[in-house]
This record gives C-alpha cells, structure tokens and sequence, in this order.
C-alpha cells in the first residue's frame, strides 16, 4: 500500500526537494495534501503532475484565481487549515512542514494530529512553540522527525543510542563574511549578505545565516528537542558545510556526523526512516575531512552570538520576541532601510527593553500567546528608530 503523504509548503525548496525524492519512488507514496500561500501557478502544475486529490492555498487572491482554473478538475482546494481538517477524515503516513517563519506554527499543530509521522523543517515553530507541539506529538502518538541538517544529524546520532547527551557541537561555515575585515561590515549590501558559499537559501534565512542567527535558533532548537542545557551546546566554524554535528555521550562514545552539503540527504532520510533505499551522493571527501580546521566563531565578528547569553533556560515568549525582532530587522535590511551591522544593534536594545525581559518569565500556553505576541510587536515598535 502506497504511503500517503501532507506537503505543507510545497512550492518552497524543501517541498519542491521532497516531491523530487517521491518522483523517483511514486509506486511507494501517494501525495494526498499539498500547501501554499500565493504561489497557486506552482501548487496546480504540482497537483496534475501527482495527482494530488487536496490543495490549501491560504492567500485569498491567489485561493480565487485557483478556483476558477480547477472547476472541471477532480480537486478540492481549501482556502485554511481548519477548512481541510473538518472536511479530512483520514491520517497521513508521512507530513512535512516546511511554512517558514511563525505563521507555520499553526499549520503544524494542525498537521501533527493528522499525522503518523511529522518531519518539520519550520525553525520558528520549534523555536516558539516547542511545547505546544510536544504536548501535541504526545497526544496524537506522532513520530517526530528533525529536518534542518544539524539537528537531523543530531537525531541519527541519539536515534536507538541509549546513552545519555554530555555535550553538542553544531557546526557553522561562517557565511560569506567569515574573513571579511570587520572595518568593513559597516558597508555590508544586502546584495552581498544573500551569497551564501555552500548552500541556495532563500534571502532572509542567507541573511541569517551572514550574521549568526540562525546559530542562535539552532541552539535553541537543539536545546529543546534533545531536553539539554544550554551549557551543553557549543558552535564550531567549519567553512566547508560538510560535517554537521559532534556528539558527546556520557560513556566516553563521540559520534562525529557529516553528509554533502545538501538538504536532500536529511528529507530522504526522513521519509524513509531507516529502509534500506539508496541515495546517489559524493564519494566520502577526504580531503574535507584532513581540513576541518575547525574553530570557535568571534563574538566580535559575530556579535549577534552574544544573544545567547539572554536567553532563559526554559521555553518562554522571549524567544517569540527575538524571533518577530529579527525577521522585522532582517526585512528592514533587505529593504535598505537599516544598516547591516544594525541588525545586531538594534535586536540588543530591543531585547533589554524592560516589557521585553518580562516575557522571559511567560511560559506560551496557547498558540494565541504565540501569535498575539507577533502582532504586538509589530504594531507597536519602530525598529527604524531604536
């Protein structure tokens, strides 16, 4: 029997690596749902392409326009989540969540009762809204699987490894301004900040990426899905992308984990779950490997690491503001309306705000102390001006 399977964002570049791994294999899987907010051009010609019976597409014009190009096809589409979820009655083998940014932390509630399996590559959602989706994975009996590279490396390592965790190493490559001179960061384009040396991202997290940030989340997502301290996790600079993590057990056992500098190794991985099927990959670099020169970042260079030594030792809405923070400073850049060295800048002044440090000791208890959140800090703060 063929595994059915939720894609939610399709048309993004892990939905569209997804749906590329499952082209190779449509005798073992079955695209049941696909998700998009405006792209409805790609979501269709992804529906015939598989034969996809349910589409959400969440931007109102776009859901219009699709509307009308479906009427003589047998598809249901579905302007939100809890439309498709009063009209589904079924349970999907395999579900990837790959929404960016907070506005994908509904959907993957939503998805996770729906759900055999959960692959969720959004960062925001485990960032944010950890313990909503463990209470939910507990709840419906969903198998969790981690998809950014570290943390699914992570995972691999600690899958069926009984022993305890005694120290992590996320590793970084250090983006595009890793031996750029720090005399000249102040002259930083967004043009520039985009180009990352190993990986095609999309702008915002590239941008991430130039400054740390997403070490930053990386940390905490780690910190959240394996129950560590924050003082069990470490970053490592590693310009090359090829190794991803170092895991210390307490029995002396350390598991160093590496694959090619592609997303499509941890999305194989996590659809087929350890079946014994075959990916074409690189042979074993082993000139990468005799060239670690692995290092510790400078908070110099990378002065956004310094946020780490904020953040609180259990899940709160302080990470919610961090988050709305940086994606409004972040598109304030991109937008040539801030300077890059401001991003770290202003997200300190931000986060010593007194109202803001209070929200260190509000644990979220619902999505709407999430969400609520967001919309509060972007209707009441001007970033241009902190």
């Amino acid at each position: 029997m063929k595994k059915k399977i939720a894609i939610l964002g399709s048309t993004g570049s892990i939905g569209k690596t997804l749906i590329d791994i499952i082209s190779k294999d449509k005798n073992n899987f079955k695209i049941d749902l696909l998700s998009a907010n405006k792209n409805y051009k790609q979501i269709l010609k992804q529906a015939i392409k598989f034969n996809v019976k349910n589409l959400i597409v969440t931007d109102k014009k776009a859901f219009n326009k699709l509307q009308n190009q479906i009427k003589k096809r047998n598809i249901k589409i579905f302007n939100s989540f809890d439309h498709f979820i009063k009209n589904y009655k079924s349970k999907f083998d395999y579900s990837m969540c790959a929404i960016t940014g907070i506005d994908g932390l509904k959907p993957t509630l939503d998805i996770i009762r729906l759900s055999k399996a959960v692959a969720i590559a959004n960062k925001e959602a485990i960032i944010c809204g950890w313990p909503l989706i463990k209470k939910s994975l507990k709840k419906y009996n969903t198998k969790f699987i981690p998809v950014d590279s570290e943390h699914f490396t992570i995972w691999m390592a600690t899958n069926n490894f009984k022993h305890s965790i005694e120290k992590i190493f996320i590793t970084a490559s250090g983006g595009p301004f890793k031996d750029l001179d720090i005399k000249k960061f102040k002259h930083i384009t967004p043009n520039q900040a985009v180009k990352h040396p190993n990986w095609k991202m999309g702008n915002k997290i590239s941008i991430d990426s130039s400054t740390m940030m997403n070490k930053v989340f990386e940390i905490i997502e780690a910190k959240n899905i394996f129950n560590v301290k924050y003082q069990q996790i470490d970053i490592l600079i590693h310009k090359d992308s090829y190794l991803h993590s170092i895991i210390k057990f307490q029995n002396g056992i350390i598991k160093i984990v590496a694959h090619d500098t592609t997303m499509t190794v941890p999305i194989f991985n996590s659809i087929y779950n350890n079946e014994s099927k075959t990916i074409k990959t690189q042979d074993v670099s082993i000139s990468k490997l005799n060239n670690l020169k692995l290092e510790k970042p400078n908070n110099k260079r990378f002065k956004i690491l310094k946020i780490l030594n904020f953040l609180p030792d259990k899940t709160s809405l302080f990470e919610t503001a961090i988050v709305t923070a940086n994606d409004i400073l972040v598109d304030l850049f991109l937008n040539n309306k801030i300077s890059y060295l401001d991003i770290s800048k202003k997200l300190y002044k931000f986060i010593k705000l007194n109202k803001i440090k209070n929200f260190k000791h509000v644990a979220p208890k619902n999505i709407q102390d999430i969400l609520g959140l967001n919309v509060y800090i972007r209707e009441n703060f001007n970033f241009t001006k902190l």
